[in-house]
């Protein structure tokens, strides 16, 4: 599907805005409510706009540690994968898990209350025996927000 400006001006309200109602957002883009509600269901039924989720701050209730993790794995086998796959998703501490191309295998995004958290994490991973060849820990020190800026 090929998006023109007006689309990219809906969905940059609907990252800035999620829970905009339907008649803001059409003034928004400068479209009546009918022809911004068209756009919208072709947006959603194309696959682009997948969902609508609430963005969760952790560290507003509680000090938290946010950990991103390079990992490469020894072996490639389609099974080693899975394994690995299969235990992240058991660590509610691993809030993301992306598979890359490249010189690493996944990158991990972990929330913990603090650094010695994150190390008993990790140590857990590796005692599964997952075949982790290696791994680099980075600690993210502030998120940058983003699409904050204008339409």
């Amino acid at each position: 599907m090929k998006l023109d400006a007006t689309d990219h001006r809906i969905l940059a309200a609907l990252r800035r805005e999620g829970r905009i109602t339907k008649l803001k957002l059409a003034e928004k883009v400068h479209l009546s409510p009918a022809a911004c509600w068209e756009r919208l269901r072709r947006l959603e039924t194309s696959g682009i706009i997948k969902g609508y989720t609430a963005i969760i701050d952790l560290g507003a209730g509680e000090p938290r540690t946010t950990v991103m993790v390079e990992i490469s794995l020894k072996s490639h086998q389609q099974a080693d994968f899975r394994r690995f796959e299969e235990a992240v998703a058991r660590e509610p501490a691993i809030v993301a898990c992306d598979a890359t191309g490249g010189g690493i295998d996944y990158i991990l995004r972990v929330t913990v209350p603090d650094i010695d958290s994150y190390q008993r994490l990790i140590d857990r991973l590796l005692e599964q025996q997952l075949g982790i060849g290696r791994y680099f820990s980075y600690v993210v020190t502030k998120s940058v927000p983003l699409g904050k800026s204008g339409e």
